[in-house]
């Protein structure tokens, strides 16, 4: 019983008194605090008191295009906590090759009556991907958070981490390094964030950016290998990356080709990912701020789910540029 206090109070973040309190019935606790006291003891595999197995847990989607990008754990871990604290619990909806699309699981979720969902990476950032279940929650008038950049015309309330100024930072600090010939590895060309850095390479690079330099790829350590094998067959010393697992696949490439990072190739990624410090070399990379993101993001939908007005515009957060040992100075023939 000691050892369940303990566990429920350090995840809803309250005293083992207050845990008590809830447990037993007990005056003294808020309505918000009791809910997350409850969704806790569900998140943990515990059982409710007898008094308090009749009231459902109000469940909240999050729904994740896979697990295998560790950035998308970390948002899991961010969102699932912060969603309990306010009493809500969470259900992943990860999607597989060949298994349940997004379409399904909002389905699913429709059935299941849930409070609100939010998509944290999905076909919504995609141009040419089919929108109509995104249709489906706005009729049904279910609170919807996105995080990351999103296609025109969903009018859903949106947390996003700067893309244009990411690549800037990245560009800024190749170029600062003496590099000349700075390639790009990109997410499909219909993939909103990736045209977003896309526009700020061009600026950066001022005005201009050969096609040569641009390579597109699935969002996956081959992916960033394949294409960052072209780069360097054209003579690239340096590639900013969409995601760290591209970041680490065109370090693969290099060595595959005899190359050696950062002595003759820079690399840079996107997320600082966990386990980034530990790659050899360790990843220069853009940090998403995660626990920010994922924190405004709950309070956007807890705010929907409470009946309260929220803009349905975007939220940017500022990328924090991490400079490691995959970036130095460009050698001088």
């Amino acid at each position: 019983m000691t050892r369940r206090l303990a566990q429920v109070a350090k995840k809803v973040g309250v005293s083992e008194a207050t845990v008590s309190r809830v447990l037993n019935g007990k005056p003294g606790v808020s309505e918000a605090t009791r809910q997350a006291v409850l969704t806790a003891l569900d998140v943990l595999g515990y059982e409710r008191p007898t008094q308090l197995r009749g009231e459902r847990a109000r469940l909240v989607g999050l729904v994740l295009p896979e697990l295998q990008n560790p950035i998308f754990p970390a948002f899991a871990e961010v969102i699932g906590g912060a969603l309990a604290q306010q009493g809500l619990t969470p259900v992943l909806c990860t999607q597989t090759k060949g298994g349940v699309s997004e379409a399904d699981y909002v389905a699913l979720m429709l059935q299941q009556q849930v409070s609100g969902v939010v998509f944290a990476g999905g076909l919504y950032a995609q141009a040419d991907a089919p929108h109509d279940h995104y249709g489906l929650l706005a009729q049904r008038g279910i609170p919807v958070v996105l995080i990351n950049a999103a296609v025109d015309g969903l009018d859903f309330p949106c947390v996003a981490c700067d893309d244009a100024v990411a690549v800037e930072q990245s560009w800024r600090h190749l170029v600062s390094l003496g590099h000349e010939r700075i390639g790009l590895v990109l997410g499909p060309a219909d993939h909103v964030p990736s045209r977003r850095r896309l526009n700020a390479a061009v600026g950066a690079a001022g005005g201009a950016l050969a096609e040569e330099f641009v390579e597109r790829s699935m969002f996956s350590l081959e992916g960033g290998q394949a294409a960052a094998s072209r780069l360097l067959e054209r003579g690239v010393t340096g590639i900013v990356c969409a995601s760290d697992p591209l970041a680490l696949g065109a370090v693969r490439a290099a060595r595959r080709r005899g190359l050696r990072v950062p002595e003759d190739v820079s690399v840079v990624g996107y997320d600082d990912s966990a386990f980034m410090t530990c790659t050899e070399p360790p990843l220069t990379t853009v940090r998403q701020p995660i626990e920010a993101m994922g924190r405004a993001a709950v309070e956007l939908l807890n705010a929907q789910i409470q009946g309260a007005e929220v803009p349905h515009s975007e939220l940017l957060f500022e990328p924090e540029l991490v400079v490691r040992g995959s970036t130095a100075q460009a050698r001088t023939e």
